[in-house]
């Protein structure tokens, strides 16, 4: 008789890679970096176990918005007081904290679980070139297509 493998929390490898950024459409690259974050591209995948990798995103104001979505994307947040709906736009999104753009779009294809809130944490995300994981030997990751 045959068993489904599980992997389990202890037995997982964790490496680090590193995406640029530039001139990448931003659901495509988030949806690509949620992969590798819950660990999909892994052949012992397994739903309930944290097994996936840690990633780094450089150059996050270079990102690509399609179509009018610099304009019409829109964010919001709440003070929680009457009348406290902020609106912010992707465009001065992107001027003010391109970072954030990133991290929005790939924690939203997270589970929304524990599981998924232990997953946002090995998301690292840079406006610039520059990243303080060198000492993590981080691979470069190809996007598909």
């Amino acid at each position: 008789m045959r068993t489904t493998y599980m992997a389990k929390p202890n037995e997982v490898e964790r490496k680090w890679y590193i995406i640029d950024a530039t001139g990448k459409t931003l659901g495509r690259l988030a949806s690509e970096a949620a992969s590798i974050i819950r660990g999909k591209h892994k052949p012992q995948f397994t739903p309930h176990v944290d097994s996936g990798d840690f990633v780094i995103i450089i150059n996050a104001e270079k990102i690509h918005l399609t179509g009018n979505k610099l304009q019409d994307k829109k964010y919001y947040r709440h003070s929680m007081h009457p009348g406290g709906l902020k609106v912010t736009t992707a465009q001065d999104m992107l001027n003010k904290k391109p970072e954030r753009v990133l991290e929005l779009a790939i924690h939203g294809m997270l589970p929304k679980t524990r599981l998924g809130n232990s997953m946002k944490l090995k998301l690292k995300v840079y406006a610039g070139a520059e990243h303080p994981h060198q000492a993590q030997q981080p691979e470069v990751w190809e996007l598909r297509g």
